[in-house]
């Protein structure tokens, strides 16, 4: 079983900036890639930034240039830099792993981007 746990969200001007942190627990985080999404009121969600086991990333063109993905392997940690926030980027950011027949998700953090 494993567990993620998202923080760092909260309320910013547009311009601002946020740090993201997804802490897992267990033993697969190394192993499969993992995730950030977001999901805005009334929208589907979606993926925001995506990192590889072997470090490879990937943003949707929203976000290139203004937010980066990283991983701790070491700490189980997983990490979304967030600069130059719009009111669009307002969403509830959930991390995820997946990989093989495991599928997990966080509960969730809450980032408002709002003067």
């Amino acid at each position: 079983q494993v567990q993620l746990v998202e923080s760092g969200g909260g309320l910013v001007q547009p311009g601002g900036s946020l740090r993201l942190s997804c802490a897992a627990s267990g033993s697969i985080f190394a192993m499969y890639g993992v995730g950030w999404y977001r999901q805005a009121p009334g929208k589907q969600r979606e993926l925001v930034a995506h990192i590889g086991s072997g470090g490879n990333t990937f943003y949707v063109t929203s976000v290139k240039g203004r937010f980066t993905i990283s991983r701790d392997n070491a700490k189980n940690t997983l990490t979304l830099q967030m600069n130059s926030l719009k009111p669009e980027d307002t969403a509830i950011y959930y991390c995820r792993i997946r990989g093989g027949s495991d599928d997990y998700w966080g509960q969730g953090t809450q980032v408002t981007v709002s003067s």
